[in-house]
């Protein structure tokens, strides 16, 4: 799984400064940051770029109101973009203040966001 440990650990660093619990997925290539049982943010290298980017959960809403942010991108691992999630390139989480603005997006979403449904296990 490739992911940048540095970005992963400017993630941890501002839930743990908010006081938020949260726990951490391998998945979709990358490391997840789960907040109440649901995906928040990820962060992940992409192959086709070979950039680090951010993977926020911000809502429809807000995740085409953000479209023209510096670098905000749809996020697309299919050819078809997830709704509500986006992908922020370096360029738009440079600065700290950067990052925590997409990261207090994320955090404000996910008490409106729904869990994935559970997959019942094989007895």
């Amino acid at each position: 799984m490739a992911f940048d440990e540095y970005q992963a650990d400017r993630i941890r660093h501002f839930f743990k400064s908010k006081g938020v619990h949260f726990e951490e997925k391998k998945m979709m290539g990358g490391l997840c940051f789960m907040v109440d049982g649901k995906m928040c943010v990820g962060t992940h290298i992409d192959k086709k770029l070979g950039v680090d980017l951010l993977m926020c959960r911000i809502g429809q809403d807000a995740a085409e109101q953000s479209r023209d942010q510096k670098g905000c991108l749809p996020m697309d691992f299919t050819g078809r973009p997830m709704k509500g999630y986006v992908f922020v390139n370096p360029e738009g989480t440079d600065t700290d203040q950067e990052m925590e603005k997409w990261l207090e997006m994320a955090l404000a979403f996910n008490p409106l966001a729904k869990a994935s449904k559970k997959k019942k296990k094989k007895s």
